[in-house]
């Protein structure tokens, strides 16, 4: 069983994950409000909202006040029933109520206890951790947005969600270790600012390897030409091209072979070295045709290429090709209320998996403290 302490995104994120590999989770809401991210909205759902909705699935909800004392009974109760326990609070704000790791370990010896703070236990403990903040002090906006513009965002709070998964790798690890270790738990550490910096990277490598502080670059790539958008008649098309077999392949499809023969252009390294002569001299020849035209065409030839589609179609192109990106959710009658992006990973043979809607605030409250009261 999992117990639920977090809010916003990459804990609910890293509980719903493990939710939907078949743990029970059981999350913890403050009475009246809920999750922060209950009231972010719009866009509303018919059952809330959906930032709230999109990482919440397959939990049980139980409002508690930790700051009453037969609550937080309650909830130091659930953390000792607890497998795992994930938390987000300000580093020592849980242990301030007598549900740190520490307060916990001696009375539930194998217990997993994941905190996820913005920037760590140590000098970060009184920094307050939000994904675009991270995104921004990290470096990740300095790499992220056109070259003579502003740094940009991720289109999503990707920190958060890279810091989800990295915080689901750990627990599904400690448990190992636990089996393998005679029953011993342990306290895990995961912070908002090492997982942005464990996914940078070529682009960190290129810092601690070599000396050099990548800058924006738009949608070009560093160290790779043609992998980015080039213009055709009506937009953009995606031209992801990986090595020089693949070069030579595009040349000719575009109708223009001897650029794979110019020694400018033979290689990657030339072609990186001379990007401002070889991008436009492509783009002429894409000119002549729609983004859609040349999709087929590199497609034919086996190459990688794509226009740029929104999330729609995206989904549209998963279902296309048989991944089957979503699941229904159904309330607590069994009636489909909404659809999801299903866990990526797809099992043979089929995982056996819950597919339960995000609860209500405090849904199940009476059935938990049922539950706990049950228990000794």
């Amino acid at each position: 069983m999992v117990a639920d302490f977090s809010r916003v995104l990459a804990g609910p994120l890293a509980t719903m994950t493990l939710a939907d590999l078949g743990a029970r989770v059981i999350k913890v809401e403050r009475p009246g409000a809920g999750d922060d991210t209950r009231s972010w909205g719009p866009p509303w759902s018919d059952t809330g909202a959906t930032y709230f909705e999109s990482a919440n699935r397959n939990k049980e909800s139980v409002a508690l006040d930790l700051t009453d004392p037969e609550d937080l009974a309650l909830a130091k109760k659930l953390a000792l029933k607890a497998d795992v326990l994930v938390e987000n609070f300000k580093p020592g704000g849980l242990a301030k109520l007598g549900l740190g790791y520490e307060d916990l370990r001696d009375e539930n010896p194998g217990l997993i206890y994941a905190s996820i703070s913005g920037f760590g236990s140590a000098g970060g403990r009184n920094l307050a951790g939000y994904d675009f903040l991270v995104q921004a002090v990290g470096g990740l906006m300095s790499i992220t947005g056109p070259a003579d513009g502003s740094p940009y965002k991720a289109g999503v709070a990707l920190v958060d969600v890279l810091c989800a998964k990295d915080t689901t790798i750990g627990v599904l690890s400690a448990l190992e270790a636990r089996r393998r270790n005679n029953g011993r738990g342990s306290h895990l550490e995961i912070n908002l600012l090492s997982s942005l910096q464990g996914a940078l990277v070529n682009q960190g490598q290129a810092y601690l390897g070599a000396g050099k502080v990548p800058s924006r670059m738009g949608n070009d790539h560093p160290s790779i030409v043609p992998y980015q958008l080039l213009q055709c008649s009506d937009g953009p098309l995606a031209v992801t091209i990986g090595n020089d077999g693949q070069f030579a392949r595009m040349a000719g499809a575009l109708g223009v072979p001897d650029l794979a023969k110019d020694e400018r252009f033979a290689t990657n390294s030339a072609r990186v070295a001379h990007r401002e002569i070889l991008v436009p001299l492509l783009e002429e020849a894409l000119s002549g045709d729609t983004a859609q035209h040349w999709e087929d065409v590199l497609t034919d030839a086996g190459l990688p290429a794509g226009k740029v589609g929104g999330i729609d179609d995206g989904v549209a192109l998963a279902e296309d090709l048989g991944l089957e990106p979503t699941v229904d959710v159904q309330d607590a009658s069994g009636q489909t209320v909404g659809r999801q992006f299903r866990h990526p990973v797809t099992w043979n043979p089929p995982l056996e998996s819950p597919t339960t809607a995000p609860p209500q605030l405090g849904e199940h409250t009476e059935s938990v403290i049922e539950w706990l009261k049950g228990t000794s």
